[in-house]
């Protein structure tokens, strides 16, 4: 019989505003993370206090922002208009609290719950706010949500505006780093659907003059078969252009939101889009044909957004502002005037896109017979598919707040053994190869289908169509740290970015550390990932202590496997730098690299070219 538990008045618990926010992180600024991953908390802590600079920008107050990371602390300094100073502390430490309600000063915000800075504020080791109006100077410094120092309002010489200084608090966000690839990422994307405003980043300044025209030209990884389109109307702007890829790739944003998932607006684009081409050609396409290779950015303003979440990563707003145009009609008629009118106006645009459209549907009836078999092929191995171990949770079904899913992409059974007897079932999930893949450089998208690995490999992220259906929010490559692990580690990269491009580019492709060495005393064990750390734990340990090295995945033990997929994980991103070009990356890594021996060091040497592809180009510039 289990004991029962009391329920009384003393059950009942009532919490301050901080402390609410600091139990449930989650639900106010989605996954922690360590910043590895471009969505991870501590982006959206700098993004909220970005936010608030950026609003004042719009309503004409301040034409530069100036930030500094250093040392995981970050300083946001805008000129705008300053918080009153008499609102100083409640604008951050009171919940529901804010300007942006007032709709006479902030028609088209973002952050309109009054809880974004609040939450930095209460997920913040040190948290520090100044506000500057007409020669006064308010102070008010607080740690973990609590107000510590109340300063004085004082006189001062500078410059109107409000400067926000916070320390993420380490106990929650554990071993993080902000990334630059990220912040400049997030940083740009407020330039371009921001004409006019500079950002001034570690002394470092971003602009844009061609809002979402610059922004496709910065993130495309192949030449444009045409100029981009670049249309811009009330409330409304749009850039479209096609490449000779697979799949779709957008970039939406609501009221300077990047909304990563989507939403309404961008469902809105995907189906006028579709009407509009099928009747200026006077054909009825497949969808499927038409949106094939399309690069695209839509961006809208919205009286009074609605998102799914605190984190504004998806739009829920049916309308374009309270009782008005639907948005579907919205942004259907704009495209039913501007677009209409620029193929009409340029028909060498107009031709390029028709060909784009006609050679999908032959790829497409091509593939149709192969695609139906395969799919069968798939759904009859998945019953007993001895290849997929799956987790419980998955991402197409989690909710921001739940965790993160993987799949881990490993070869060999010992290796993958080690993985799935120390993995979390809820979570993580294990898919194992049979030897090396196929090296799918140069191929078609059909060896997808005829090659039964991966079409396995397909049906299990389910990403026939595209990420909308991903069932897991990292993909992980996890091979042996030899010459033979580096070779399956290229050829399993060569086959993403060959045919799914957008899972690398939205920053769900990943490739697992492991550590090489284990160094460990009576007292002590240390796991280095690298010589100089193995250097490190000896000299640290002191007399002659036990060393192993691990030559491959299936020699480290269950419960040693544990530690290193576990929170303390080690993750290295592969990331598609603004100035990489797939082809000319395959290309180089396939046919200008001397072709040698592929047990030879060789194939180190091109992982590494990889990895730092974009770095090297941005210096070579």
């Amino acid at each position: 019989m289990s004991q029962q538990v009391q329920y009384t008045e003393d059950n009942i618990r009532s919490l301050d505003w901080h402390e609410h926010i600091r139990l449930r992180p989650g639900m106010y600024i989605g996954k922690l993370g360590d910043g590895t991953s471009y969505d991870d908390g501590i982006y959206v802590l700098l993004k909220e206090i970005i936010d608030n600079s950026i609003d004042e920008f719009v309503m004409g107050h301040g034409k530069t922002v100036d930030i500094t990371i250093k040392d995981n602390t970050v300083l946001v300094r805008d000129y705008g208009r300053g918080i009153p100073l008499g609102k100083v502390i409640d604008c951050v430490s009171k919940i529901n609290t804010g300007g942006k309600y007032d709709s006479r000063a902030f028609k088209k915000s973002v952050g309109l719950n009054g809880v974004g800075t609040k939450a930095v504020n209460a997920l913040s080791g040190y948290f520090k706010v100044e506000s500057v109006r007409e020669g006064e100077s308010k102070v008010a410094e607080f740690v973990k949500g609590n107000l510590t120092k109340d300063h004085k309002v004082e006189k001062t010489t500078s410059k109107n505006g409000t400067t926000m200084y916070f320390v993420p608090d380490e106990t929650i966000f554990h071993n993080f780093q902000y990334r630059a690839q990220h912040v400049e990422k997030l940083l740009w994307n407020y330039c371009y659907l921001n004409s006019g405003l500079t950002i001034v980043f570690n002394g470092q300044k971003y602009k844009s003059e061609n809002g979402l025209k610059d922004l496709l030209a910065a993130n495309m990884s192949e030449e444009p078969l045409y100029q981009p389109i670049h249309l811009r109307g009330d409330d409304i702007e749009v850039a479209i252009t096609h490449t000779n890829t697979y799949g779709e790739d957008y970039y939406s944003f609501v009221n300077g939101q990047y909304t990563t998932q989507g939403g309404t607006h961008q469902a809105a684009f995907r189906e006028a889009y579709v009407k509009v081409i099928r009747d200026f050609f006077g054909k009825d396409y497949e969808a499927v044909d038409i949106r094939s290779g399309i690069v695209a950015a839509v961006a809208v303003k919205v009286v009074e957004p609605v998102f799914e979440s605190q984190t504004k990563t998806k739009l829920g707003s049916n309308e374009i502002e309270p009782n008005g145009k639907s948005m579907k009609a919205f942004v259907l008629e704009f495209l039913q005037k501007e677009l209409d009118n620029y193929l009409h106006k340029n028909p060498d645009a107009a031709q390029n896109l028709q060909k784009k459209i006609l050679q999908s549907e032959r790829e497409r009836k091509e593939l149709q017979g192969i695609q139906k078999l395969a799919r069968d092929r798939a759904k009859k191995a998945n019953l007993h598919n001895k290849k997929l171990r799956d987790c419980k949770v998955h991402f197409i079904d989690s909710k921001e707040d739940a965790p993160e899913t993987t799949l881990f992409i490993t070869e060999g059974d010992s290796a993958s053994g080690s993985i799935t007897i120390s993995r979390n079932v809820q979570t993580q999930a294990v898919f194992s190869l049979r030897g090396k893949p196929l090296n799918t450089y140069g191929m078609t998208k059909k060896v997808v289908y005829e090659n039964e690995e991966f079409n396995l490999l397909q049906s299990a992220l389910d990403i026939e169509d595209g990420l909308e259906t991903l069932r897991y929010n990292k993909v992980v490559i996890a091979t042996d740290a030899d010459v033979d692990g580096m070779h399956i580690r290229l050829l399993m990269i060569t086959f993403f970015l060959q045919f799914f491009p957008d899972l690398v580019r939205h920053g769900h492709l990943y490739v697992l550390q492991t550590p090489l060495f284990r160094v460990r005393n009576k007292k002590e064990t240390i796991y280095c990932y690298s010589e100089q750390e193995r250097i490190a734990a000896i000299a640290k340990l002191g007399t002659k202590p036990e060393i192993t090295r691990f030559k491959g995945l299936g020699e480290i033990s269950p419960d040693e496997f544990k530690a290193f997929i576990g929170p303390e994980i080690r993750l290295e991103p592969v990331v598609i730098g603004k100035d990489s070009h797939l082809k000319e990356m395959l290309e180089f890594l396939w046919v200008k690299t001397p072709r040698t021996d592929k047990n030879s060091l060789s194939e180190i040497s091109k992982w590494r070219r990889m990895r730092f592809w974009s770095r090297k180009r941005k210096k070579k510039n």
